[in-house]
């Protein structure tokens, strides 16, 4: 049975099934969202149970299949992950049904999980794999912009609080005010907000936008590829299988076919 269990929640088409449940059950939500639903809400409750019901019977049949070192399924984080997405859907529409409508966006999340596990679809796995791989130094470019914004916030504070307290009168409403330039939303009007007062401002204005939005994006970008390249270096592509000999004999023959009736058809022309 353990045997059974294993090779029924680790095939292929239980993955499949698996994305189809969960696409559709979001492919409803949205649905709902556009259109009265309300005459068809037992069949969107059937439809959840099923997504739910399917959801827990993997979580199940993977403990199942490390009986009797069921504790081994919570060695893997994502076994974890995935307990609690089910976990968290029967207790959410247990006690509060509403919940139903914020749980598509953990099965969303769910099903990245699950593409990225499907070699099937290699653009959307290597896709995938990168960017599992770039979050770490996501996180390490993320606390520098931090860093970047705070020192220039803190400047922007002391030299145009007096010019333009809406935007610069704190600490807050500066790094709010430099977040927008970052974006490029309207960052001109911000700018022209403190030159006329300050007419040096501009540089203030340029090296924050070429330090944070190019220098700091074209790092990202360049993580990105790195990790793009260093994913395709650990998972190359399978070279073709060399031909059988039963192929090789064909083409020979095939080859000696073509070069008889080439020589019959020569033999045809005059001397």
């Amino acid at each position: 049975m353990r045997k059974f269990a294993h090779r029924i929640v680790y095939s292929r088409r239980f993955e499949y099934l698996l994305v189809v449940v969960i696409v559709g059950s979001s492919a409803l939500q949205g649905v709902a969202t556009q259109f009265d639903v309300e005459p068809y809400l037992v069949w969107f409750g059937v439809f959840w149970l099923l997504t739910i019901g399917t959801l827990a019977l993997e979580a199940l049949f993977k403990i199942f299949a490390l009986l009797p070192r069921a504790h081994r399924y919570f060695m893997d984080g994502w076994n974890v992950f995935d307990f609690l997405v089910v976990a968290s859907l029967i207790i959410g529409l247990t006690y509060y049904p509403p919940a139903a409508d914020y749980a598509v966006l953990i099965m969303l999340v769910r099903l990245l999980r699950l593409l990225r596990g499907i070699s099937a679809i290699k653009d959307m796995r290597t896709l995938l794999s990168t960017l599992f791989r770039s979050i770490p130094s996501a996180g390490n470019i993320a606390v520098l912009m931090g860093i970047i914004i705070y020192a220039y916030a803190l400047v922007g504070h002391l030299a145009f609080s007096e010019h333009d307290p809406a935007r610069w009168g704190n600490l807050g409403a500066a790094a709010s005010s430099l977040f927008q330039v970052v974006t490029m939303d309207e960052w001109g009007a911000i700018m022209r907000g403190v030159t006329d007062a300050a007419p040096l401002a501009w540089v203030y204005f340029f090296s924050f936008v070429i330090i944070s939005g190019f220098v700091v994006t074209n790092i990202f970008i360049t993580i990105i590829i790195k990790n793009l390249e260093e994913h395709r270096e650990e998972h190359p592509q399978p070279l073709a299988a060399p031909a059988s000999k039963e192929e090789l004999l064909h083409e020979l023959r095939s080859t000696q076919q073509s070069l008889r009736r080439l020589e019959e058809r020569l033999e045809r022309f005059p001397d």
